[in-house]
């Protein structure tokens, strides 16, 4: 595919996605939402490739939201399938990916772009990181996750307050509820979440896959028959094989 929306680079065993719409703050349309899936795709097949950031093009914005005028006239009907498809076939890909996917959330993350970052495995943000759900203003809800993901990360009572609300909070609130994991200078945003690719990377992506998906049912009556489950299955790999053959002899593993 000829990616007209995003830019993909890759160093070492990290690939970068930056969202590229500038004259729209990098609003999710259904093109991006598209590249974005096939990028996804792409990158979980390739065996060179072990941790994707994810973030947006310039200062200003990850993801200011969902392109409204797409949706502006639609119906129930159509309306379900849009936030169906999408679900479908990115936001639901990247929580069960196979590989780690890093928000690296530079400026507004508003909406669709929320639901984005908090469906990726971690998130670092900017100091002028501004984010939110403003759905409500619209006469909505959020439809690609936020009512599901946002009560997970930061309890039900915040995560009503945020939605019910729609007011933005900064990424130091952000990082106190626990939304986001650390906050940067805008300068140092992406170098930081580069190193944490960069050691995420040095593990065994095999035991990272299992715990992505054990991780992923914790919430769930499964999570630790699968936890338990994935243990055992990761003694009859390679991975775990050097893991513990490296730290008997004392030495750094080569997964």
């Amino acid at each position: 595919m000829i990616y007209e929306n995003i830019i993909i680079t890759k160093e070492s065993k990290t690939a970068t996605i930056t969202i590229n719409r500038p004259e729209s703050l990098n609003a999710l349309n259904a093109k991006t939402i598209k590249e974005l899936s096939y990028s996804l795709d792409e990158l979980a097949s390739d065996n060179e490739i072990r941790v994707i950031i994810l973030t947006g093009g310039g200062e200003k914005s990850f993801v200011a939201g969902a392109d409204i005028k797409e949706f502006s006239d639609f119906n129930q009907e159509k309306a379900e399938e849009l936030a169906r498809n999408g679900q479908n076939i990115l936001f639901n890909k990247i929580e069960n990916l196979s590989k780690p996917v890093i928000a690296a959330v530079n400026g507004f993350a508003l909406g669709g772009g929320l639901e984005l970052a908090m469906s990726c495995h971690i998130r670092y943000a900017s100091e002028n990181a501004r984010l939110g759900l403003p759905e409500v203003t619209l006469g909505l809800i959020p439809g690609y996750g936020g009512t599901q993901r946002l009560p997970k990360l930061v309890g039900k009572g915040i995560a009503n307050e945020m939605i019910f609300s729609a007011k933005m909070i900064n990424a130091q609130k952000a990082k106190e509820i626990g939304l986001v994991n650390e906050v940067y200078p805008i300068a140092d945003l992406l170098t930081q979440t580069k190193e944490l690719a960069a050691t995420i990377a040095n593990n065994s992506p095999m035991a990272i896959s299992k715990a992505i998906h054990a991780t992923n049912l914790s919430d769930s009556d499964k999570g630790f028959e699968t936890e338990i489950k994935y243990f055992g299955e990761l003694f009859e790999l390679d991975d775990k094989k050097e893991g513990v053959s490296a730290f008997i002899e004392k030495r750094k593993p080569n997964f």
